[in-house]
């Protein structure tokens, strides 16, 4: 194996490992949201696809949804990606695939992030709220 092959398996290898750590850090922001708000963590063969879809909706006198629901397809993408990374690893590491996902990750996140701050606001209103009664 040539050192340009090394050098582009293990930079491959490094993208691969903190997009899988991106979708890994929202889906536990997310598990910890249906744990002890929603006090319904799914838990289906299908959890992880159930979960993602779960915070795209209102819950009834609980919380409003977390993330819009055209957030779903792009996350669902790096939640499968997140899938080949830890049961099949390097082996099926297609360089297109994780190059698809780098193009769409700063839009993402941009939209994600003032999702996720505007429900960090509801949670603030909510503690003060309680802090009033």
């Amino acid at each position: 194996m040539d050192s340009i092959t090394v050098d582009q398996d293990v930079y491959l290898d490094s993208v691969a490992l903190n997009l899988h750590s991106f979708y890994s850090g929202v889906e536990k922001l997310f598990q910890l949201i249906a744990t002890h708000l929603d006090n319904n963590l799914p838990t289906s063969k299908n959890w992880h696809q159930e979960l993602l879809e779960k915070m795209s909706l209102d819950v009834s006198d609980i919380r409003p949804a977390v993330i819009h629901p055209d957030r779903i397809n792009d996350l669902d993408e790096f939640r499968r990606f997140r899938h080949v990374v830890r049961n099949v690893y390097a082996t099926n590491l297609l360089p297109h695939r994780v190059s698809g996902l780098l193009q769409i990750l700063p839009e993402l996140w941009d939209q994600l992030r003032v999702e996720l701050i505007a429900f960090i606001n509801f949670l603030e209103h909510l503690d003060e709220s309680d802090d009033k009664d």
